[in-house]
């Protein structure tokens, strides 16, 4: 296997081939492949999309790899775009993430790698997809802590939550609920169905931290019920308010870099590697 890492700070796989790639002055994205590749090399594209650019950088440099006579071609990009997108909320909505999967799907991928999804309705858009679990990601964030509670910040979280804790060894669960206005995104209505935690450690874990008041609002409520030391684990880390907030109620804060690359002191940021990716 031979990999394209379209983002040149995110190698999960190792050495790229060599590229160039460019945007015209129009905001046209180009690539051109430099290194040799037949009909014989078997080619994963690795990236990380942060604007609709990146998936039209994907889709160019399908596009050549296919000109060069690649047959076997695959993605990984563990972070999906628009993945929290997955039903129209209010009338005059798009469905952002079938617009993603329809255009990814166009370039004919022999697999489509991703870690994590937010909910079932990504992989089920997706043509040949591979989806990798958090386990293998949160099992490593767990090293040194023990005697814990597993906590699910929402309803949409529980189904991965209970198998997360079935392959930890049977590790206990806290459920939570959250109420979010889909008009204006605001949230309210915290709550952790348990009468007390009486000191316990809790371990919130879920797919993405964006602005992050989700957990702010779950570790207050946490709090609230005695809670010991709160550790935040998200597979998918945006961090797009900082860190300032979230060191207030978090003894420790753990993301991969699947979304960016992040140096803060406050987090410690698991890189993607080849175990990772691998099924449990």
């Amino acid at each position: 296997m031979k990999f394209l890492n379209l983002d040149k700070q995110f190698e999960p796989f190792g050495k790229s081939i060599e590229f160039e790639c460019f945007t015209f002055t129009g905001g046209e994205p180009h690539i051109k492949i430099k290194d040799a590749v037949t009909i014989n090399d078997e080619v994963m594209i690795t990236t990380r999309i942060r604007q609709f650019n990146d998936v039209g950088l994907v889709l160019l440099a399908a596009d050549a790899l296919r000109r060069m006579g690649v047959e076997k071609l695959h993605l990984l990009l563990p972070y999906f775009p628009a993945a929290r997108q997955d039903r129209v909320a209010v009338r005059g909505e798009a469905l952002s993430v079938k617009v993603y999967a329809d255009i990814l799907n166009s370039a004919g991928f022999n697999s489509i790698t991703i870690l994590d999804p937010h909910s079932e309705v990504t992989p089920a858009l997706l043509d040949n997809v591979c989806v990798v679990s958090n386990h293998k990601f949160v099992a490593q964030c767990l090293k040194g802590i023990s005697n814990y509670t597993l906590i699910s910040p929402d309803g949409g979280a529980l189904k991965k939550i209970y198998r997360l804790a079935q392959y930890l060894g049977g590790q206990p669960i806290v459920e939570c609920s959250k109420h979010r206005d889909v008009k204006t995104g605001d949230l309210s209505g915290f709550a952790a169905y348990t009468d007390d935690l009486e000191g316990k450690t809790c371990v919130i874990v879920d797919d993405i931290c964006d602005g992050g008041g989700t957990f702010l609002g779950l570790a207050a409520e946490l709090k609230r019920k005695n809670a010991g030391d709160i550790y935040l684990i998200v597979t998918h880390g945006i961090f797009s308010n900082g860190f300032d907030k979230l060191c207030q109620k978090f003894k420790k804060i753990y993301s991969t870099n699947s979304f960016s690359t992040i140096q803060n002191e406050a987090l410690i940021q698991v890189p993607i590697t080849p175990t990772m990716m691998t099924h449990d």
